[in-house]
């Protein structure tokens, strides 16, 4: 489906890679890795035409269909969440831009519109749309919403999702999983190892690329490697190519030095003379063997160390707290010991984020009792503590805000190297930065002056893999109390004691690391355990900043709770209304069709071509009438089924 041969690209004197070669097979699903700076997002860049290579031939199947999935951001316009993940062809999409500019009924456009829609299959792509995203979290009444009311991470899914739905021969995807909860990472995994086409993924999740890869192409010192197999099996293929590369070379470098002793002993020695010249042809003849090149070096760092903190750093006693009318914790109980390392685990929208907000006082309870022990300090981390960074500072500057005398500036310079921050880019304005980097420049900031107890809420997000190996030398050597929420399996099996599941509102303790975790749970995989319980992960609205809701009374509780119970009610009148109506309508129509059937049944009806032709386009326009009304019923039946629960 794609040859590469020879394949170079360079920026100035800098060769990102050079003489790439290489075969992608139909249905192959292939991981590309590599160090940040490698060329991984160029060589994209060139596949998908976007910049040239400076040397080599790219070749295509004829008529390969790709498509791609950037890093950050994709452009969005007026479209609803659900045109824009069914807009899988330019026509669909120009057709959906005229029925959304034309809502009147009897408008002539629309109807005609309406009528493109149907023979371009735009109801089937509609509903497999619909399924996608569902299978991303996003929920029925999300599905109208305007794409770019969203935050990026959902407009991204969206997008996500109009790639699930073109299914092209092709898949590019860069980063796929920064943009996925852990629950919505479990369906898009299955979905993509059922995927029929071939797949090309930058990825820094290990769990991921174990999942759907069947073979990993890496990036380093300006070649491309190709290994089968997952990315386990990547690495042990990796580490006996460079045991047999260092073998090889040290050989022939012992090889060179006996022959090079030989020729200077014995050059102007008549006697062997002619020995020694063929020996000089024989090392100029000589293939030599590229001497190891070792990878960038881990970051030798010591962390400053938080100040003792007492043996119980906090209590949680018969909490509740709900966001508005939507209830997280009824009576919520925990306790905390110094030094503890603890994972929180449970499908997306069971209170994770939460819970750390709660111990870090970010969010407000209604009922209960929230206590620090002697001399806590709380430290949290999540995306929006990027709100808090300097825009006017220099990257190195606002690193160095808070920093003890004992760390100098070339250590500080030393770690931002490790969360990608190299050269010159130290010196840039932090209003500059990508929100990535801000969030990689936050991290940095709280583990230069770390308090003691640290809650952590996916700290990974937008790290490679040697960054995500500092984090967690950083946070094994630290000496205060930790608690984080991650997605990333390797970052929690290096780190977590103590594993916590969350699960409609109810929290299980589990008195070991998430190993011993997945053996009390009975988990399915490491993955599946992440997730165990409720499916619950629509997108929230954002709080205002600062914002703190008033305690209920009592009245105001019973009165909101029956307010509740009326809400429910009527949504439920209202669903089952449609329902019948819906029945209606598909009886009607299914009686109409069998009507059409039988006259197109009888003969004499094709002595008539006119009336023939009639009678056909009337059954086509009443089985796509059908199939839209029967989807229509199954999503309402649904939303009944949606209320008993």
């Amino acid at each position: 489906m794609l040859i590469l041969s020879n394949v170079g690209k360079r920026f100035g004197p800098k060769v990102l890679f050079r003489e790439v070669s290489l075969r992608l097979m139909r249905g192959e699903k292939l991981g590309l890795v590599g160090p940040n700076g490698a060329g991984k997002t160029t060589l994209f860049s060139i596949l998908l035409d976007q910049s040239e290579a400076d040397e080599g031939k790219i070749e295509w199947e004829r008529g390969t269909q790709t498509g791609y999935l950037p890093q950050e951001s994709a452009p969005t316009g007026e479209e609803t969440v659900l045109e824009l993940a069914s807009s899988v062809t330019p026509e669909l999409k120009a057709v959906q831009e005229t029925l959304r500019t034309h809502p009147e009924a009897d408008d002539p456009t629309r109807l005609e519109a309406l009528e493109r829609f149907a023979e371009l299959e735009g109801y089937t792509l509609e509903a497999k749309a619909k399924k996608v995203l569902s299978g991303l979290a996003f929920q029925q009444e999300d599905f109208e919403k305007p794409a770019r009311t969203l935050s990026g991470g959902w407009i991204m899914r969206a997008h996500l999702s109009r790639l699930l739905v073109m299914e092209p021969d092709l898949l590019m995807l860069d980063e796929p999983t920064n943009h996925l909860d852990l629950e919505t990472l479990g369906w898009f995994q299955d979905r993509i190892r059922k995927f029929p086409g071939s797949l090309l993924t930058i990825s820094h999740d290990r769990e991921f690329l174990n999942a759907v890869c069947d073979g990993i192409l890496e990036i380093r010192h300006g070649k491309v490697f190709r290994y089968q197999g997952n990315f386990d099996k990547y690495l042990v293929q990796k580490a006996e190519r460079e045991a047999q590369h260092e073998a090889a070379y040290r050989n022939q470098q012992r090889e060179i030095a006996h022959h090079e002793d030989f020729i200077r002993r014995f050059r102007a020695k008549a006697s062997k003379a002619s020995q020694a010249q063929a020996r000089i042809k024989l090392l100029d003849k000589m293939e030599r063997i590229e001497a190891p090149q070792s990878d960038e070096a881990t970051v030798a760092f010591r962390f400053p160390q938080p100040p003792r903190s007492g043996q119980r750093v906090a209590t949680l006693s018969q909490v509740r707290q709900a966001y508005g009318d939507h209830l997280v914790y009824r009576a919520l109980d925990l306790e905390v010991e110094k030094q503890e390392r603890i994972v929180l685990v449970g499908p997306n929208g069971a209170g994770k984020s939460t819970l750390l907000k709660i111990l870090a006082d970010l969010v407000p309870i209604e009922d209960g009792k929230r206590e620090l022990g002697h001399n806590v300090e709380v430290g949290y981390f999540s995306q929006q503590r990027v709100d808090v960074l300097d825009l006017e500072r220099s990257v190195l500057d606002e690193a160095m805000e808070r920093v003890e005398n004992t760390v100098h500036e070339q250590e500080v310079r030393t770690l931002l190297g490790a969360f990608l921050f190299k050269g010159d880019d130290v010196f840039k304005k932090v209003k500059v930065l990508s929100g990535g980097e801000k969030s990689r420049l936050a991290l940095v900031k709280l583990l230069l002056s770390p308090p003691n107890f640290l809650l952590l809420d996916e700290p990974t997000t937008h790290l490679d893999m040697p960054s995500i190996d500092a984090v967690i030398q950083a946070l094994k050597d630290y000496s205060g109390t930790l608690i984080f929420v991650s997605h990333d399996v390797h970052f929690i099996r290096a780190l977590a004691k103590r594993t916590i599941r969350i699960e409609s509102g109810r929290i299980t303790n589990f008195a070991g690391d998430y190993d011993y975790y997945l053996w009390k749970s009975g988990a399915a995989s490491a993955q599946a355990g992440l997730v165990e319980g409720l499916r619950d992960a629509r997108p929230e609205s954002k709080a205002r900043p600062g914002e703190r809701a008033k305690p209920l009374s009592a009245k105001e509780k019973r009165r909101r709770r029956a307010r509740e119970r009326d809400e429910r009610k009527a949504e439920r009148i209202k669903i089952e209304d449609a329902v019948r109506k819906l029945e209606k309508e598909i009886f009607r129509l299914e009686e109409k069709q069998e009507e059409i059937n039988a006259m197109l049944s009888d003969p004499q009806s094709y002595g008539d071509s006119e009336k023939a032709k009639e009678l056909n386009e009337k059954a086509s326009s009443l089985a796509r009438q059908l199939k839209e009304r029967n989807y229509e019923w199954e999503i309402e039946t649904e939303k009944l089924l949606e209320l008993d629960v």
